[in-house]
């Protein structure tokens, strides 16, 4: 049950639309193209160079698409990415339809979903502070994620039913969902999402950088997300596991990629009631330390409900490092700064996941994937560590509700 403090902020329900359904539809299209190019390759690198293709593009385009953030409507440059990606995604499947997907194909789709993305993220990322006030931001935060995560269980089992059923019937069903965020998005209305306007300047294109080096928590918050999933990321390799570790099939695939989700969200529910109390800091380094521990077990089993558990707790501590990090960077930045400081964080999300599906993918081929999973989850263990003593002021955080934003 939504608590009735949240249920009562409008503009709520469009954004959980529009954020549900895109979701949905991303997490559809993952285990599809993933299994896909591992069903037309056969190669555990190409899923790594999947996540590449996602990510390159996001590299360039970070710092122009923050400045874009700030200095124009935030909710029509989405409803333009969003545009674009029923259209990329309409146009895989009819390339399936055709039969003329190939390899080549699926990576340039990527690398356009992931253009898109680098433009779309900071926007989506700097709605809620617009409708949720500072003291409801961290329970919204929560409820966002726990909604999200709900879209993260059901697509990946959906896309692994779904591609069963055929390439066509999956990615017809995800340009379906991408047109319902569209219209959530739509329906969105928001205030003073549009800042004053500044001249492009070097030093204002790159003022997020600037913004997170006065803000010491802030980048260490950051960063520790980027090494901790980048170094413990095991989903790029999970077509793996599920076709030549568990035997587990495509419906498996989509089970095991749904497994973190269900503990985040349980997760995620708890902390939309119960927010986090004191001593927020030292909670967010010891869930990523627990997240080093459940990947070590993931890449060690060989048994399926182990291999499952061990992915929800993933899930679990992930979420609530998301729930500490997101919650922080919108409540430490004044909205003149969201779209560039969400900017960086975006790339760094992207560092983590893309990239790390690529270090993941290479590195399974050259040692095998159960050992690069287990070398991961040991790296991230030792990041944690080595973090606390680079940013004592994020390990002595207290209170999210005490954080307020940085007059410039």
């Amino acid at each position: 049950m939504i608590d009735p403090a949240l249920r009562a902020l409008p503009g709520l329900r469009p954004l959980i639309i529009s954020r549900i359904c895109s979701q949905l539809s991303a997490t559809t299209m993952t285990i599809a193209i993933g299994w896909q190019i591992y069903a037309l390759t056969h190669s555990v690198a190409s899923l790594g160079y999947l996540g590449l293709a996602q990510f390159l593009p996001m590299v360039p385009l970070t710092f122009i698409s923050g400045h874009v953030a700030d200095r124009f409507n935030r909710r029509n440059i989405v409803l333009t990415c969003q545009i674009l990606e029923i259209l990329s995604t309409g146009a895989l499947a009819a390339a399936a339809a055709m039969q003329i997907l190939t390899p080549a194909l699926v990576y340039t789709f990527a690398a356009f979903y992931g253009t898109l993305r680098s433009f779309e993220m900071p926007c989506q990322q700097a709605f809620l502070p617009a409708i949720a006030p500072p003291e409801l931001l961290p329970r919204a935060q929560a409820l966002l994620s726990s909604l999200f995560m709900t879209a993260s269980i059901v697509g990946p089992s959906l896309g692994g039913l779904l591609y069963g059923l055929g390439a066509v019937t999956c990615y017809s069903l995800a340009t379906l969902g991408l047109a319902l965020a569209f219209f959530g998005t739509l329906a969105l209305r928001l205030h003073h999402t549009v800042p004053a306007k500044e001249p492009v300047t070097f030093a204002s294109v790159f003022a997020g950088l600037g913004f997170l080096n006065r803000r010491r928590d802030l980048l260490g918050a950051i960063s520790l997300d980027l090494f901790a999933v980048l170094l413990g990321g095991a989903t790029a390799l999970l077509p793996v596991y599920a076709d030549s570790v568990l035997h587990v099939g495509p419906i498996g695939l989509g089970f095991l990629r749904a497994a973190p989700a269900i503990g985040a969200l349980v997760t995620s529910v708890w902390l939309s009631r119960h927010p986090l109390g004191r001593r927020a800091g030292v909670t967010m380094f010891i869930s990523v330390v627990v997240f080093g521990v459940a990947t070590i077990v993931f890449g060690a089993s060989h048994i399926t409900w182990i291999s499952v558990l061990a992915l929800m707790i993933l899930g679990a501590a992930d979420v609530i490092s998301v729930v500490i990090r997101s919650s922080l960077i919108q409540l430490a930045t004044p909205d003149s700064m969201r779209g560039r400081v969400s900017a960086v964080n975006s790339l760094f999300i992207g560092s983590s996941n893309q990239l790390g599906e690529f270090e993941s993918g290479t590195l399974g081929a050259a040692i095998g994937p159960e050992a690069a999973v287990i070398a991961g989850g040991v790296g991230t263990i030792l990041v944690a560590i080595v973090w606390i003593r680079l940013f004592p002021k994020l390990w002595s955080l207290d209170r999210l509700e005490d954080v307020r934003p940085e007059i410039l």
